[in-house]
């Protein structure tokens, strides 16, 4: 018994959801990371559940083959932020995007 894709676009939707809150309400750039993460999840959910229900009893890979890319991809990302936010501490001692603002020239 399958689920009816309401139910995977409702969760893509809260996901989503609360990856937008997350991003536009936290000042820490671990929290943001963490934010964008959980956006690009909720677009990778909805993207291979209304693939699986485009046509009855047939499943298109590529949409799944994007959505592992985008897992690679994003891991990369990750990895990438976690390093600048790591090199931003150790210099500023500070991971606040709002004191980090006040350090433009």
């Amino acid at each position: 018994m399958a689920l009816p894709v309401e139910w995977f676009v409702a969760g893509s939707a809260l996901l989503f959801l609360i990856g937008l809150y997350g991003l536009l309400t936290k000042h820490e750039m671990i929290r943001l990371a963490i934010a964008i993460e959980i956006l690009t999840c909720a677009a990778n959910l909805n993207f291979v559940a209304l693939s699986a229900y485009r046509t009855p009893g047939w499943v298109d890979p590529l949409p799944h083959a994007f959505a592992m890319v985008s897992i690679a991809i994003g891991a990369c990302v990750v990895a990438v932020a976690l390093a600048l936010i790591l090199h931003a501490y150790r210099i500023y001692r500070t991971t606040d995007v709002r004191e980090l603002k006040r350090l433009r020239w």
